[in-house]
């Protein structure tokens, strides 16, 4: 494990894999740096890039400041960056996707991005968010009640059927998810108001010229790939890619060839 310092003081915690150009993943919802798809995914670009996982704030060996603000993390993001030599490529999981996408708004230097299903509702195949999902995230984080929040995260947002989530409670990885549930405020805020059903804001990237890759999984909800779709269609240094067979759980030796 390596430390990086953000500028607000808040120490962000990373490890490097292969040797190349540098490349650094960002993830989505729950995701740490040691989660074995990450560093599966790691070892397999390490094949030719130096890797970097890191962890989000608030999450694994990171730290964690308040008050809570997406420039911070645009801002974590920035002094991982600062570690490594030469241009840097970042790809982007999910809410992570959002993020990465988001820093290279605000002038990251960033080469090129690959941004795999950023969670975009922008069409009718499924409900979107309500327009309180925040402040009732914030609300049930306020009280403690970090499972509950979890849950709500799950069937709100992700559209996961509350039997399944109910079933995921006996699931040793629910703890984790607990652990890391005042993050899912974060990661609202990252995706802002882009779950809402509306077409993409056709402003907020406009800044974003360096090439990007949005990938969708063939196999994921039709919300989820038509997001990626949307994406690539707004940005005019966008191509789209769709992987055959794949969810939102990509497999990493499915993602890490494109």
């Amino acid at each position: 494990m390596q430390k990086a310092v953000s500028r607000d003081g808040t120490v962000i915690a990373y490890d490097r894999t292969g040797r190349g150009p540098a490349l650094v993943l960002v993830g989505g919802a729950f995701q740490v740096r040691d989660h074995p798809s990450w560093i599966r995914l790691a070892d397999l670009l390490g094949e030719q890039y130096t890797v970097v996982r890191y962890d989000r704030r608030g999450r694994g060996d990171s730290g964690d400041t308040a008050p809570y603000d997406v420039a911070r993390e645009v801002e974590d993001l920035a002094a991982v960056m600062a570690e490594l030599e030469g241009p840097v490529r970042v790809m982007g999981m999910s809410s992570g996707a959002v993020l990465a996408l988001e820093a290279a708004a605000r002038g990251l230097p960033i080469a090129e991005l690959a941004l795999y299903e950023p969670p975009f509702v922008v069409e009718d195949s499924r409900p979107p968010v309500p327009a309180d999902y925040i402040g009732r995230l914030d609300a049930l984080l306020a009280e403690g009640r970090r499972a509950e929040a979890v849950a709500y995260m799950l069937t709100t947002a992700v559209q996961v059927p509350a039997q399944h989530v109910e079933a995921m409670r006996e699931a040793p990885l629910w703890d984790h998810f607990v652990a890391v549930a005042h993050t899912l405020a974060y990661d609202a805020r990252v995706v802002g108001d882009t779950m809402e059903g509306r077409p993409l804001p056709a402003d907020r990237w406009a800044a974003v010229d360096i090439p990007v890759l949005a990938i969708g999984g063939g196999a994921s909800d039709t919300w989820l790939q038509a997001g990626a779709r949307a994406l690539a269609d707004l940005l005019p240094t966008a191509v789209h890619r769709t992987l055959e067979g794949q969810t939102h759980d990509v497999d990493p030796a499915a993602l890490a060839p494109a």
